[in-house]
């Protein structure tokens, strides 16, 4: 199969999103694309992902308001039920439904949103390693701590934010009450400590908020024609998102599935990070067959 990449563009209501198509619509054997998803990470994080299924059609969206996707809607706010109707409209577009779904992160999140509202777009949804705190059992104490995070961001730029919130990625287990009060120096990650000026990034400036704080629907996914599957990374064990997945899965009924590595296990070396994408990529097309 062809591995170049045609970029195309749709207009949806309040903005016009920009996404990569490697591969031919309609498949030629009836296989359904695979689209992958992130939040707030954009296309540009699944390069290598992509390029190690040269098999599948590939479809790779950047959300409203992120990477090359524009927003007209005036609004800063990414709500991962408004990013779902946007990729509802996408695959419309597509004609090439139901189709495979990778959701990362925040990209999880959304295509939980999506299944709950269109479980009739997606043939399978890999959620991995969705950030979906209120299902926690200190969901308050990880609510806290992330608005503490944004705060600090606010108050004393990026590289004290960044620092924060690896603080809190890598905590393993349930968070004290006061996780966050004490402030992380950002030299110990290797982090700026000057402040750039800057208050505009998605993941600290609290713009995200509506993704952690998204309760799914365990009904409607339970009773969706989807096969929903919660997976998360082997590295990640007893970390915030790993905990969420597992608590997801829970309420699901299933097992978590795991998967290779940690939380950006599909990477090869975007954004200076390098899971084992080749393994990764294995264990997708598995799970992804399984069904």
């Amino acid at each position: 199969m062809t591995t170049s990449t045609d970029v195309r563009t749709l207009d949806v209501p309040g903005a016009t999103l920009t996404y990569d198509v490697r591969g031919p619509l309609p498949t030629a054997d009836g296989t359904p694309p695979l689209v992958l998803i992130g939040q707030p990470m954009d296309a540009s994080g699944f390069g290598t992902l992509a390029s190690l299924l040269p098999d599948r059609t590939v479809v790779t969206p950047d959300p409203r308001g992120l990477g090359r996707s524009t927003r007209h809607d005036g609004s800063q706010q990414n709500d991962p039920v408004q990013q779902a109707a946007d990729l509802h409209e996408l695959l419309v577009a597509l004609g090439a439904g139901p189709v495979d779904l990778f959701g990362s992160s925040g990209g999880a999140v959304t295509g939980l949103a999506l299944v709950t509202a269109h479980p009739e777009d997606v043939r399978t949804l890999v959620a991995h390693e969705p950030p979906v705190v209120p299902l926690l059992p200190d969901a308050a104490q990880a609510a806290a701590a992330g608005a503490r995070v944004t705060s600090t961001y606010q108050e004393r730029g990026w590289g004290a934010g960044m620092a924060a919130f690896i603080a809190l990625a890598s905590w393993k287990g349930e968070l004290p009450d006061d996780f966050g009060s004490e402030p992380v120096d950002p030299a110990v990650f290797g982090l700026p400590t000057e402040d750039d000026g800057n208050r505009g990034d998605p993941l600290l400036s609290g713009v995200s908020d509506a993704v952690t704080a998204y309760r799914p629907d365990v009904a409607a996914l339970a009773a969706a024609s989807t096969r929903v599957v919660v997976a998360a990374g082997v590295e990640s064990a007893g970390l915030l998102t790993w905990r969420a997945s597992q608590a997801l899965a829970a309420a699901l009924g299933q097992d978590l599935t795991d998967f290779p590595s940690d939380h950006g296990g599909f990477l090869g070396g975007e954004f200076g990070q390098r899971g084992e994408p080749a393994a990764f990529a294995a264990r997708l097309r598995e799970v992804l067959a399984a069904g």
